[in-house]
């Protein structure tokens, strides 16, 4: 419930593109990354599809046509990424259980930095909780929220976090703009 009513408030501060994306096939995205995903992050993907929340969290779609944002392309680069870095660096406290992993499912504009899901074997995908990696260094952040709850909290300013800062360098906004993949980079046929 927490869920569908933070994707509700997301629509509302940040209206979703007036054409709908292109549908997903979320059987065979599971089956490729071997879990369920939440339902609020479908929920997201079903009402954005791929682009970037207040010019600063670019939203990972399943078979995104933007590689940076094909969300099976980043997790298998992520991936490799992360057991290399985790070879000489620890890894957060919440990925220390036996079976723990991480799913990308959004980063951040011009940082390098991922935000993930922390996917625990004890946990159903609702239960998932956020994690925020800077990219650039060996910073985490945990965040006992799901996706959207999380989304919501960061365009809102009541996200407590180190990052996003730059969303409020000027006063902060009563709503925030979605621009598809393809607007953000110039490659929209409108």
């Amino acid at each position: 419930m927490i869920a569908r009513n933070a994707v509700d408030a997301l629509v509302r501060l940040c209206p979703p593109p007036a054409d709908p994306p292109p549908a997903v096939d979320w059987a065979k995205t599971e089956r490729a990354l071997g879990t369920a995903l939440p339902a609020d992050y479908k929920q997201l993907v079903e009402a954005y599809g791929d682009g970037i929340f207040g010019d600063t969290i670019w939203l990972l779609v399943p078979d995104s046509a933007d590689g940076d944002c094909d969300l099976l392309a980043q997790w298998a680069e992520r991936d490799e990424i992360l057991a290399e870095l985790w070879e000489f660096e620890e890894k957060p406290a919440v990925l220390l259980e036996a079976g723990a992993r991480v799913v990308p499912w959004a980063f951040e504009e011009g940082t390098g930095a991922f935000l993930y899901w922390g996917v625990r074997p004890d946990r159903q995908p609702h239960e998932w909780t956020v994690l925020y990696n800077e990219g650039r260094g060996p910073l985490w952040e945990h965040h006992e929220t799901g996706c959207s709850a999380f989304l919501l909290a960061v365009l809102t300013g009541t996200a407590q976090t180190e990052y996003f800062g730059s969303l409020y360098e000027e006063p902060k906004p009563t709503r925030h703009r979605f621009m598809t993949a393809a607007e953000a980079r110039g490659t929209s046929g409108r």
